[in-house]
């Protein structure tokens, strides 16, 4: 089961993977990073392991993955769902764009 959000890492080879728990965080982390021995990357693996043995809260782990993916460049872009699509949709028919007419 997923503890958290998606993300999707593409590694220097240009495989992938998505990653939804702490496990997955593990698993990905040993993948083809652009750089292992930057400090965020070591924070993640250290609190990611720390996870995993219980002795650090699963969402600072996996917080400290995301930054470590987001500063090398690995996180995909997430296309919005196709609701948040089709309320965008009908929000831009009524021409407001969310500016109120109060004046």
């Amino acid at each position: 089961m997923s503890r958290f959000l998606p993300l999707t890492i593409k590694f220097v080879d240009g495989s992938s993977m998505t990653v939804s728990s702490i496990a997955d965080a593990r698993r990905a982390l040993g993948g083809l990073w652009k750089n292992k021995e930057a400090a965020a990357y070591k924070a993640a693996v250290r609190l990611v392991d720390d996870a995993l043995d219980g002795i650090c809260r699963p969402d600072i782990a996996f917080a400290a993955f995301k930054n470590a993916a987001a500063q090398q460049g690995l996180l995909k872009p997430v296309k919005p769902s196709a609701a948040l699509a089709m309320l965008d949709r009908l929000a831009s028919l009524d021409g407001s764009n969310g500016q109120s007419s109060a004046g």
